[in-house]
């Protein structure tokens, strides 16, 4: 739902010159521009490497309990399958938070603009101000900007947040559930179709190889050092792994 306000209807009194006078401190931008068109993208991410490391420490824990090869396929599958919908279902809430929270934001805009749509003017003037923009400039830029969309221009501006487009929880869940499968298809297939004797080799090297695309490209979307990411989360990953199959170990011996 797209919630602005129709500039048209409103008999607001809009100040269209700057007064002789003008005063107001220029406001810092206190919150990060949101990025909703990589928010799926993020998902993914997250949802791929949470499949490599649960799935890998599952087959990889059964494995170690030297239990036959249907049980290690029904765990595996299981996993798949539990890890794939608790990991859309989580994204669904989170971001449905986040997007009940801009949809409150845009409302809160709507309200100021129509209670006092000079105020509301002032301010969108100085958030553009605090940009680096002169005063003149900014008030000239708040008066295009008010006759257009107001409601959008101070959302915008204040939080950023679009008010046309909204971050969708739909996207964030399907992103995240089919990334995982996709993920755990990696340390599942590797250890399945494996030569016996070759599977837990393979399965180390080949999600390790995974685990070091997927910690790249989290860090680049984060603008972190990429290197040092990717290092983490190959040595994470094989702790999870190889702490799992030591359990499996003891759960055989017992």
């Amino acid at each position: 739902m797209t919630l602005t306000f129709d500039h048209h209807s409103c008999n607001c009194d809009i100040k269209t010159n700057a007064p002789a006078n003008l005063s107001f401190t220029p406001a810092a931008q206190t919150t990060t521009v949101l990025n909703s068109k990589l928010n799926w993208l993020r998902a993914g991410v997250l949802g791929a490497n949470d499949g490599i490391v649960s799935t890998a420490g599952i087959v990889m824990g059964v494995s170690g309990a030297a239990v036959d090869s249907h049980a290690l396929f029904a765990a595996g599958v299981a996993g798949m399958v539990a890890g794939a919908l608790s990991m859309a279902a989580g994204e669904y809430v989170s971001v449905s938070t986040q997007r009940d929270t801009e949809k409150a934001a845009v409302l809160a805009q709507r309200n100021f603009f129509r209670r006092d749509p000079y105020g509301a003017q002032q301010r969108l003037a100085s958030l553009i101000a605090g940009r680096g923009i002169s005063k003149p400039l900014a008030w000239k830029m708040s008066e295009e900007l008010t006759k257009k969309d107001p409601v959008h221009a101070l959302t915008q501006y204040e939080y950023g947040i679009d008010a046309n487009d909204l971050t969708n929880p739909w996207h964030a869940a399907w992103a995240s559930m089919i990334s995982f499968v996709l993920g755990a298809l990696i340390p599942f297939i590797a250890m399945i179709f494996s030569p016996s004797g070759w599977a837990i080799g393979l399965t180390v090297i080949s999600v390790s190889v995974a685990l070091a695309i997927t910690g790249a490209v989290s860090a680049w979307l984060g603008g972190a050092p990429i290197k040092q990411a990717t290092m983490r989360n190959i040595v994470w990953g094989n702790l999870a792994m190889w702490g799992t199959y030591g359990i499996g170990l003891l759960v055989a011996f017992f």
